[in-house]
């Protein structure tokens, strides 16, 4: 396994082994690697010949204030986990390699940016898009894995790569969950016992929702109703949002129907720890 520091090296990396006719699948992360993330470099494994996983923390994507000088920094357990599951190229470029203070240049996807975590944490996904699209063009992949339980940004990033034409394949993968549901998460570390207790509710209100919709029910105000119930009864938790949406727009739903697939969304706070998480709300035919 190698570990690539400079996007321009990276860049020839990638050349020689589209050359050589190889597949590359990639997994951009934050590090701080996890269960959810492995399942990702397992999948691109299997489905190329080639696996690349970047791991840079994204400042453009931290509004002030919020936790980006103590997120989890652990490079060299993560490369020892990545080596463990067959990856064959890391890259961990500087702060300064990805990020120019000079940039008068970024990337916004309208509209499906603009609700939910994008109105609470206003230029996040300017950030998001911004450092995937530079990403993108580092590492030239064939396909790229994202993780459902970000689901807003997995939305985001499927409308960068068909509106800017890039030539990627964009993988989703199902969240991958504690025992008691609590999705995977790199910032679960912050979570005190007392709120890791808690943290599970949001999971609970998720499955909830599905059983209503699995028994017939299709008002998404009268599931939404059901979620916050849920939450709101646990007092370690401070709900932010709950809605349910058209999985394609991230619109709010009046009513489910067959035709459009549906999403439940939840964001919340355990102490100091902001969770979010999602599930599919499928009616029954």
């Amino acid at each position: 396994m190698k570990i690539i520091e400079s996007p321009r090296d990276m860049q020839r990396q990638i050349e020689a082994l589209r050359l050589a006719g190889e597949t590359i699948g990639f997994v951009p992360t934050m590090g701080a690697l996890h269960e959810g993330h492995l399942e990702l470099v397992r999948r691109a494994r299997k489905e190329n010949s080639q696996v690349v996983v970047s791991i840079f923390v994204n400042p453009m994507q931290f509004r002030p204030g919020e936790d980006f000088e103590k997120y989890p920094r652990v490079l060299e357990r993560d490369c020892e986990l990545l080596q463990c599951n067959h990856c064959d190229l890391v890259f961990a470029p500087e702060k300064n390699a990805l990020v120019d203070e000079r940039a008068v240049t970024f990337v916004k996807v309208e509209k499906l940016g603009e609700r939910w975590e994008g109105e609470i944490r206003p230029g996040h996904f300017r950030g998001v898009a911004t450092i995937v699209a530079k990403l993108f063009n580092v590492v030239r992949a064939h396909r790229a894995y994202f993780g459902e339980k970000d689901f807003q940004q997995l939305k985001i990033i499927e409308a960068l790569a068909r509106d800017l034409n890039f030539e990627i394949e964009i993988v989703p993968s199902p969240t991958i969950r504690e025992n008691d549901g609590l999705a995977l998460s790199s910032r679960n570390a912050y979570l005190n016992a007392e709120d890791r207790a808690a943290a599970p509710t949001i999971f609970q209100a998720l499955t909830a929702a599905q059983k209503l919709v699995a028994n017939g029910e299709s008002s998404a105000q009268k599931i939404n109703d059901a979620m916050q119930k849920i939450i709101d009864a646990q007092q370690r938790l401070q709900r932010e949002y709950s809605v349910v949406v058209d999985a394609q727009t991230l619109e709010p739903l009046q009513i489910l129907t067959q035709r459009k697939p549906a999403r439940a969304m939840i964001a919340a706070r355990a102490g100091n720890t902001r969770l979010i998480d999602n599930a599919a709300l499928e009616i029954p035919k």
